[in-house]
């Protein structure tokens, strides 16, 4: 896991927030958390958790995944799923939650196949067209 960045990622969240033209205090509402603190944050001077992270989220509307990196909390990605990732976060019939406990199932299932070295093709191919009577 890498280290938390707490001064670039203050400066992402000011940048996210000027560009979604909130002011510091209505950020502060909407995300549920002080004005105080969340100038702190800004300012490079608190390290939020993942779950302040995720209500800023929210209130920004973008992912909590792309704080996460910010935070260091995550490691960025490089091509996984990047498609699929987009279109759960961006999938407007579920809540932030839900898309978070289905991209933490499919990154588990990826750590799943990496730890055993399988692969989809190799695993799932003979099973797909299998009946299940038949496995």
């Amino acid at each position: 896991m890498a280290s938390l960045n707490v001064g670039s990622l203050g400066e992402y969240i000011r940048e996210q927030r000027r560009n979604a033209q909130y002011s510091l205090r209505q950020l502060a509402e909407a995300a549920g958390v002080s004005n105080p603190y969340l100038s702190q944050i800004e300012r490079g001077l608190r390290k939020p958790s993942a779950e302040i992270l995720q209500q800023i989220a929210k209130a920004l509307r973008i992912s909590a995944e792309t704080l996460y990196v910010q935070a260091g909390i995550l490691e960025e990605r490089r091509g996984e799923g990047l498609e699929l990732r987009a279109s759960i976060l961006a999938d407007p019939l579920i809540n932030e939650q839900q898309k978070q406990a289905l991209l933490a199932v499919y990154d588990a299932f990826l750590k799943e196949n990496a730890a055993s070295g399988s692969t989809p093709m190799t695993d799932g191919a003979a099973t797909q067209n299998t009946p299940l009577e038949e496995r």
